[in-house]
């Protein structure tokens, strides 16, 4: 069975060189991160430009995500930027707002309202908890803590500041040059950081997907779970973010926000991203360990679109190994998902509560179609599509037969990358539905998806103006 679940791939210094994009794109990347808070903008234009080239030499599509900074707090650089230092427990560290330069003494922290907003009593977390500074002094000028959890740092880490204290709204002033810059690029999709109301999505202000970029909203504060339909209504994907949200929440919590937010992302034809620290190890080791292995197949389990690399592939030892491992285990836990009993707990949510008759439509047929596949043990289901919506409805239902995802869209074509289960394919434009179900089968044969005798299904509207996927057809490939 081909792998279902995407690979997110974080794009750094570790992995821009054109041969190392090509080698993660042949060991199974098939999205590439580009986090934007590090770096100057040329130098992320750059890379972006990188990918797109090795994309091409490969001949596979791959979509770019690039990750806008949002009003996240990060320390200043702590020496410079390619090596660790190491915050010793017990040892006592000085803290005051700047953006020059950290040591294991002293930490400036890029936010004005530092000695505002933090008091003795205050628990800092550096880099995803990886560091725990406790508040005990407030001079004045500074705060003065100490480690309660020691480790080592890099770069400029991030700092967590409780969501209910920040005071810059998401998309920032900064957030939006950025995105103004890869939008005129092209870009296939942004991920919008701190969010917290769908109110936040739709600052973004960009022209729907395939038009405009698919936006994935980061959850990962408290108040972004306590609107999560809002947002996941508003948004062209949803990615939990496993770091900050860690923060905002009780660790025991955790896990069960991760299933209950990916349940919900697919019941409403959203991908799901599940985020941060999944093979951490394996910056420095060569393999994961085994809870970490364990952690990318129970994310699989709950059903997430695709499992995200940040670290591992950015700044690693070898990202490419760690693509590879990603691509074992995912495949393997693809093989043991539980696909019945997924589509059966589907069918009884949402699809009646969704209000436009077009989508209602689409869901009903991507439905019947599922409950085909099923029942025929159809080897694939061809969807004919511009927007990629037909594709993403018919995710939802985690089908065992193939998801063959043609269009006419080179946007939309990359959109797809991030879709379980999807082979994105590029169409000749839309005809008659008669025409392009013949030249579909006829193109997934050339290409090796399908052989002679195969059954199929094909989705898509009847006509070239039909605003919904109206018609099903099962064929046998001749």
């Amino acid at each position: 069975m081909p792998r279902r679940t995407k690979i997110i791939a974080t794009i750094g210094p570790a992995s821009d060189s054109p041969a190392t994009l090509e080698a993660m794109i042949e060991a199974g990347m098939d999205v590439a991160r580009i986090g934007l808070a590090h770096g100057t903008l040329d130098e992320q234009m750059a890379r972006y430009q990188r990918v797109r080239v090795a994309s091409e030499a490969v001949g596979r599509p791959v979509g770019i995500l690039v990750d806008l900074p949002g009003p996240k707090v990060r320390a200043a650089p702590f020496g410079d930027g390619a090596h660790e230092v190491i915050l010793e427990e017990g040892t006592t560290v000085h803290l005051a707002p700047g953006s020059s330069k950290s040591t294991a003494q002293r930490v400036e922290v890029d936010y004005d309202q530092l000695l505002t907003d933090i008091h003795p009593g205050d628990r800092l977390m550096f880099g995803d908890g990886a560091v725990v500074v406790a508040i005990h002094d407030h001079t004045g000028t500074e705060l003065v803590g100490t480690v309660a959890h020691g480790g080592r740092v890099q770069g400029r880490p991030g700092v967590h500041i409780p969501s209910d204290r920040l005071r810059v709204s998401s998309p920032t002033e900064q957030d939006l040059k950025f995105l103004d810059a890869f939008v005129e690029q092209g870009v296939d999709m942004v991920a919008l950081s701190f969010v917290r109301s769908a109110h936040d999505v739709r600052r973004v202000g960009t022209e729907p997907h395939p038009r405009g970029p698919l936006i994935v909203a980061k959850i990962e504060t408290r108040a972004a779970v306590e609107n999560l339909d809002g947002i996941i209504e508003e948004s062209g994907a949803i990615m939990v973010a496993r770091g900050d949200l860690g923060e905002e929440c009780e660790l025991e919590e955790l896990p069960h926000l991760q299933k209950d937010i990916i349940a919900r992302c697919i019941a409403l034809g959203r991908p799901a991203i599940t985020a941060t620290q999944l093979l951490e190890s394996m910056i420095h080791a060569p393999i994961p360990t085994r809870a970490e292995a364990t952690d990318v197949a129970n994310a699989v389990f709950d059903g997430t679109s695709a499992v995200m690399l940040s670290a591992e592939t950015a700044i690693g030892h070898d990202p490419v190994r760690v693509v590879a491992t990603m691509n074992r285990i995912a495949r393997r836990a693809d093989q043991r998902f539980d696909y019945g009993d997924w589509a059966q707990r589907l069918t009884h949510r949402n699809v009646s509560e969704v209000a436009a008759l077009d989508t209602r439509v689409t869901d009903t047929m991507t439905m019947a179609a599922w409950r085909a596949a099923m029942e025929t043990k159809a080897n694939a289901i061809i969807c004919i599509t511009r927007t990629g919506f037909t594709v993403r409805a018919m995710a939802r239902f985690r089908p065992e037969a193939r998801i063959l995802a043609f269009s006419p869209d080179p946007r939309t074509v990359r959109q797809l990358t991030l879709s379980w289960g999807a082979v994105p394919l590029r169409s000749q434009a839309h005809g008659s539905f008669n025409a392009m179900a013949d030249w579909a089968v006829t193109e997934a044969k050339r290409l090796g998806h399908v052989r002679a005798g195969d059954v199929v299904l094909l989705l898509a509207g009847s006509s070239e103006v039909s605003e919904a996927t109206d018609t099903l057809r099962m064929v046998r490939v001749p």
